[in-house]
């Protein structure tokens, strides 16, 4: 008899798997919303613990989160919500906290916060229940053009404290006075931390305050101006009859210029002098080279020092002791830190035939050229002038007339002036026995250039000593960028990058790998200037969490760079929170663009983390070439003695040592201008087309080499 399943049984196991797919549908919601709550207690928990609120006790129920405990007072209930509020959304917390009863007796701490940037201003705080808070909008709106006035402000039913209404009239002058600012505003007190684009207009500000504070409110400035761009980087510290000063001081830092300012005060410097604080100092150890300079023209008692970037010239009288002289110079060369260089000089007494003849030029990094000293007349004069305005962007000059100076002496001035035009910045000196020339090219072959020129221009008999150094940024042959373009070429990449950040978080989600590789190429060519991965977030949150968010994120992503082996040495971080939005936060599109990390430049000059190379340095005496072979100076080492000067050469080439440098052997001062006299007969200056009555000058010999042409400029041959 065949046998059919029991319609009991089917239905019981039927009734069995609902039933068990019932508990696992059950067991699931339940995980999901243990999962949920946990993360949310986790998220909500943190935000108060970061704030500094301990005090609230978290719990959850499902989607909702309860906040409860007693809150110190009711700002501080307030900020709680707010701060729980950053990590879920606002609707979920419910709020459960209680305020002390001291709070019931005791009215609370009113206080407002204006933030003000170039999109609009945000109030926040707590306001008594009395106060206008539309009218106080209008009149933002109407006072500052602000475009955008956000209120989230809060009010409690207590009486309005003494004080109140006029510190809020002052506040309301200062955001229409600073359009980037944080204006603090509490009963008799006001707070004022604005950035202004100059020290000037820091100034303005500063003074317009104090003008307008009413009697009986108390008035807290933060005002700060970017500081200035200092190029060349200077300071320049002397001892004379008048005793000891600065004529120029500038400083890198705060802690830089209080120890280059005691130093100055020990080395006899009277009253409280001053040195200038700003951006461009060619490495971080400036004031570990100011402060040995300092005390070294201290120890001689007399002289100068000059630090113009990592090149620092120290000169003493002849008055001053040879042996101690040698025993400071060495000393401090032994003090500074290995980007910079010293020439140290010790003047020698001029012989009585000779007269006080010299002239020194000095040229900075913006092509702009100082002139000194003696000239024979002031028709020499204005052809010097003419030719270094031909060559120079910007020229000052001090020459003084002398018909003592021995002869050739414009055409050895002239030849210093375009030995300079390859130097990017440097000093000469001309006097009667040599001529001296020291700074920085971008040209790797400059001093083997300069001699040449030198000789080209001066003929044979004429001494020289070159000290010049390569800077491979200067070098237009290697196309290196700017830091503009380091800042530009950073931000594309940051911009095309797939970097981003876990909610609220610091740390950095995703592979940033291919990032860093990219900027790894730039920074490779930009390491040297100094720059500022500035963190940025959309509005929602406080203020005062976005602006540590936005650290923290700045912090984090110049921390991982580092540590791909990107030399971050002279990049800084900062966070700016909200207060810097490119898009609206109204929209989900706006806040993503708000929310990034931006590099800015902080100075145009680059920072020299390692030292350039030693300069090349060339001394010699100029030789008559043969026609047939390139014009280049010999050294006088190589001359060969009882050799004919009047015979024909072969070409010779100079004897280039990185270091002293050989010493040139002694040519007579006669026999050296013997051969410039003529030279400078022929120097002529600048001539308008001559009217019929006008005398013409005279004809330019076809014999006299190396003329100075109508136009100003030097001739050739």
């Amino acid at each position: 008899m065949a046998s059919s399943r029991s319609p009991i049984s089917t239905s019981l196991a039927t009734l069995v798997v609902l039933i068990g797919f019932g508990v696992l549908c059950w067991w699931g919601a339940q995980s999901a919303a243990r999962f949920i709550e946990q993360r949310s207690h986790e998220d909500v928990r943190l935000a108060l613990t970061t704030a500094g609120q301990d005090w609230v006790e978290v719990s959850t129920d499902g989607l909702q989160v309860h906040l409860s405990g007693t809150a110190p007072s009711e700002v501080e209930r307030f900020r709680a919500v707010t701060q729980a509020a950053t990590a879920v959304d606002a609707t979920r917390v419910i709020d459960k906290m209680t305020v002390a009863s001291i709070a019931a007796l005791t009215p609370p701490e009113f206080k407002v916060e204006m933030l003000r940037d170039r999109d609009g201003i945000s109030l926040i705080g707590l306001v008594p229940a009395s106060t206008d808070r539309a009218g106080l909008v209008r009149a933002l709106k109407s006072e500052t053009a602000a475009a955008r006035v956000t209120d989230l402000l809060e009010s409690a039913d207590y009486p309005m404290p003494d004080d109140w209404q006029d510190a809020m009239a002052f506040g309301l002058r200062a955001a229409q006075m600073a359009s980037r600012a944080k204006i603090s505003v509490a009963a008799g007190h006001v707070q004022v931390a604005a950035i202004t684009d100059s020290r000037a207009e820091k100034g303005r500000l500063e003074t317009a305050l104090k003008r307008a504070l009413p009697d009986g409110i108390r008035l807290t400035t933060q005002i700060s101006a970017p500081r200035p761009v200092i190029a060349p980087f200077t300071l320049r510290f002397l001892i004379d009859e008048e005793g000891a000063r600065f004529d120029a001081c500038a400083a890198d830092n705060e802690t830089g210029q209080a120890r280059i300012l005691d130093a100055a005060v020990k080395a006899g410097v009277g009253g409280k002098p001053g040195c200038t604080l700003g951006l461009g100092a060619p490495s971080r150890q400036w004031a570990d080279a100011a402060v040995p300079a300092i005390e070294a023209v201290a120890a001689l008692g007399r002289g100068a020092v000059t630090i113009s970037d990592a090149d620092i010239a120290l000169t003493a009288p002849a008055s001053v002791d040879q042996a101690l002289f040698d025993e400071v110079a060495g000393r401090l060369e032994q003090q500074l830190p290995q980007v910079f260089s010293l020439q140290a000089r010790r003047e020698q007494a001029q012989q009585a035939d000779q007269g006080p003849a010299r002239f020194v030029a000095s040229l900075s990094g913006q092509r702009s050229l100082s002139m000194r000293g003696r000239i024979a007349d002031p028709r020499m004069r204005e052809a010097v002038d003419s030719i270094a305005r031909s060559r120079f962007s910007d020229v000052q000059s001090s020459l003084r007339s002398d018909s003592e100076v021995p002869g050739g002496w414009t055409v050895r001035v002239i030849a210093a002036l375009e030995a300079m035009d390859s130097l990017s910045s440097g000093t000469v000196e001309v006097t009667p026995e040599l001529i001296t020339l020291s700074g920085t090219s971008g040209d790797p072959d400059a001093t083997e250039r300069t001699a040449a020129a030198l000789a080209h221009r001066l003929g044979p008999g004429a001494r020289y000593d070159l000290s010049i150094r390569y800077d491979r940024r200067l070098d237009p042959a290697l196309a290196l960028p700017d830091g503009q373009e380091c800042v530009r070429l950073l931000n594309i990449i940051m911009s095309e990058s797939e970097i981003g950040f876990e909610p609220n978080k610091s740390a950095i989600a995703g592979d940033p790998a291919a990032t860093l590789a990219r900027m790894a190429e730039v920074m490779a060519d930009c390491g040297d200037f100094q720059m500022e991965a500035g963190g940025h977030t959309d509005s929602q949150g406080s203020e005062g969490f976005n602006a540590d968010l936005s650290r923290a994120r700045a912090q984090a992503l110049v921390a991982a760079m580092a540590e791909a082996g990107i030399d971050t040495t002279n990049m800084t971080s900062r966070g700016y929170g909200e207060s810097q939005p490119i898009a609206s936060n109204e929209t989900d599109e706006g806040r993503e663009e708000n929310r990034r990390i931006e590099f800015r430049l902080l100075s145009e000059r680059p920072v020299h983390t390692a030292p350039l190379p030693a300069p090349i340095n060339l001394s010699g005496v100029t030789r008559p070439a043969d026609p047939a072979a390139p014009k280049a100076p010999v050294p006088a080492a190589e001359s060969t003695a009882g050799q004919d000067r009047g015979e024909a050469e072969g070409p010779h080439l100079p004897r280039i040592t990185t270091g002293a440098g050989a010493t040139p052997a002694t040519v007579g001062v006669s026999e050296e201008f013997e051969s410039l006299d003529a030279r400078e007969e022929n120097i002529r200056l600048p001539v308008q087309t001559p009217d019929d009555n006008t005398p013409r000058p005279a004809q330019r010999p076809e014999t006299a080499p190396d003329a100075v042409e109508a136009e100003g400029t030097p001739g050739t041959e």
